[in-house]
């Protein structure tokens, strides 16, 4: 009877081996990298490519699910606005409770500020509607995971302008998708303004402007400061907001002003807080 030597492998032994040249050999050819610290894995930039657009796709499909309903049921935008802005809540907490970083006492007054905001909005607004607060609700969680994501992003494969651009096919690939299970795409020829080419002619105008505000937006990202941007990005919605009432009705009360102004508040004070950390 024939014993085996100690020193020869077993058979499982000897594949694994030949599988681990194999691996050695793939990485070798296609420079694969593997971080000694946080044990990352860095492929070619074809690969990572592909992985980065897999990964980013999740953004979008948070922003999609953020705009259903009828968006026709929360029409003030300064209320809009003021919801929108308190997603900024999430993102705050996500820092200070899961990543543990340092937060100044002035940001957690802004976040509150903004909280409380958008909190007592449903009590005393004139125009209360359940279902539209109830799809704003939506829209806040998936707008602050949205921004959680953007946080955690570190890859600079994908630039902003390639990330708007995802957003952008993903969605009309998601919306094209769903027209029909959700009923939108038979409905559409009961639209009363269906064939009024100053309804097309708008939709084509208001998108087109969209598309240069987003490229103007992320040109105006890259050439300023993180502080300076928010600013920008503070002005507009404070001129958005003030305009609105102009060219659409809304009743408001004292309570619902002074949430608005509560909620301006906490944003001004973020933009102070991103210039002192900077």
């Amino acid at each position: 009877m024939k014993t085996q030597c100690k020193a020869t492998p077993p058979h499982h032994h000897l594949m694994l081996l030949r599988l681990s040249h194999i691996l050695l050999r793939m990485t070798r050819k296609f420079e694969v990298a593997v971080c000694p610290v946080c044990t990352e894995i860095h492929l070619p930039y074809p690969f990572s490519r592909v992985a980065d657009i897999s990964w980013w796709i999740s953004a979008p499909r948070l922003l999609e699910a953020g705009l259903g309903g009828d968006q026709l049921q929360f029409k003030p935008i300064p209320v809009f606005l003021t919801v929108h802005n308190a997603a900024e809540v999430i993102a705050c907490g996500f820092q200070k409770f899961v990543q543990r970083e340092q937060t100044t006492l002035l940001k957690i007054c802004s976040v509150l500020f903004l909280l409380i905001a958008a909190g007592c909005l449903p009590l005393f607004d004139m125009q209360f509607d359940p279902d539209g607060y109830l799809w704003a609700l939506v829209h806040l969680i998936c707008v602050g995971v949205y921004k959680v994501i953007h946080k955690l992003w570190k890859t600079s494969s994908l630039s902003d302008l390639d990330q708007q651009y995802i957003n952008y096919v993903f969605s009309v690939v998601l919306l094209a998708s769903a027209s029909h299970p959700a009923g939108d795409l038979f409905s559409a020829l009961d639209f009363p303004f269906l064939y009024f080419y100053r309804f097309h002619s708008s939709c084509c105008a208001s998108g087109l402007l969209g598309f240069f505000l987003m490229l103007h937006t992320v040109k105006l990202k890259n050439i300023t400061s993180s502080w300076q941007y928010a600013a920008w990005n503070f002005v507009a919605k404070v001129t958005t907001a003030g305009l609105s009432p102009l060219v659409f009705g809304m009743t408001v009360n004292t309570p619902t002003i002074c949430c608005l102004l509560l909620g301006g508040l906490g944003e001004a004070l973020l933009v102070y807080t991103e210039r002192m950390g900077t």
